[in-house]
């Protein structure tokens, strides 16, 4: 079954009913142990480690908070890519992206005020080899850009609420 004939019933369903296309993903972070250093990432359907970075005091040998956004945005542009790639049309051996960023820990450490905390720089570079002209790459590219998630929502930030509750004395281990 195709990309389009998949699509096409969803399609179908959000054009009647667009309150079916709102959805609401989560996601609950849980220490791990006694350590201050890693936790798990609980999205419902799969749980993740996640630890600091060497560069802050973990122990760097698994995926920190900055690699997990990263990868958020690699994997979220690969599959838009895919999906974009089949939509077209394009003829293509292989579609592969890479993502970097930049970001100085003086920030995250609190050494210095005038430090950014966070990311000053993300390079996202899509690879495509195929028989794709320049015409159609432009059009692929923009189309990428466009309806990739993570990156949209990178690029315009929505608003995030933050709150802090008092866990009830028995969940908090009394």
């Amino acid at each position: 079954m195709s990309l389009r004939e998949l699509q096409q019933p969803i399609k179908e369903k959000y054009q009647r009913d667009a309150e079916a296309a709102k959805i609401t993903l989560k996601a609950k972070g849980s220490q791990v142990g006694e350590t201050a250093l890693a936790c798990n990432i609980d999205i419902g359907r799969a749980i993740m480690e996640a630890e600091a970075h060497h560069g802050v005091g973990g122990p760097g040998t698994g995926a920190c908070s900055g690699d997990l956004l990263l990868a958020a945005l690699a994997g979220c542009s690969q599959i838009t890519a895919q999906m974009v790639a089949e939509a077209m049309g394009l003829k293509f051996r292989k579609i592969e992206v890479h993502v970097e960023g930049d970001l100085d820990l003086r920030g995250t450490l609190g050494i210095s005020r005038d430090v950014p905390v966070g990311f000053t720089d993300i390079r996202l570079r899509i690879e495509v080899d195929g028989d794709v002209s320049p015409d159609e790459l432009a059009s692929f590219q923009r189309k990428v850009e466009r309806y990739c998630v993570v990156l949209s929502t990178l690029r315009q930030p929505p608003t995030i609420h933050t709150s802090l509750v008092a866990a009830p004395a028995e969940a908090a281990g009394a």
